[in-house]
């Protein structure tokens, strides 16, 4: 593993495919997203039991939501989506509420915070890097760590 082998690096980064899915979405998501909890809690175990969570913030996001109306076997792209923010010092707790399923922009789903918002704050509170100077102008969020 990189991180205890001490290589300097700030950033790591890493994808799972597969969810760019229109229909059979249940079996698929299913599938996907017990491979990303294995993943998860097996990265998890052994950073804590490494001594190491206190020094990694793991966060999980994807890159586009989905929508709330089926399209008769699945869903389509939406414009929300939730972002996981592990380990690091966080403070353990939701940010934002639920979602409204009945007040929608345009069939999407309305964000509550802005993703830029939430790297800002990993910048500013896990890099100590004003996120301003590469252009995100976003306020932090107070409450995550």
């Amino acid at each position: 593993m990189p991180i205890k082998g001490n290589l300097n690096s700030k950033v790591y980064y890493t994808s799972q495919n597969g969810y760019d899915t229109h229909d059979n979405q249940l079996n698929l998501h299913h599938r996907n997203l017990t491979e990303l909890n294995d993943a998860v809690a097996a990265f998890y175990g052994d950073l804590k039991s490494a001594g190491l969570l206190q020094n990694v913030t793991l966060v999980v996001f994807s890159e586009f939501g989905r929508r709330v109306k089926d399209n008769g076997s699945g869903t389509d792209h939406g414009t929300a989506a939730p972002m996981f923010i592990i380990g690091g010092g966080t403070k353990g707790r939701v940010l934002g509420g639920n979602p409204n399923l009945v007040d929608l922009d345009n069939g999407d789903l309305q964000h509550e915070i802005d993703f830029r918002s939430v790297y800002a704050t990993l910048l500013r509170d896990k890099m100590g890097f004003d996120a301003k100077q590469i252009g995100i102008t976003h306020s932090g969020l107070r409450g995550l760590f």
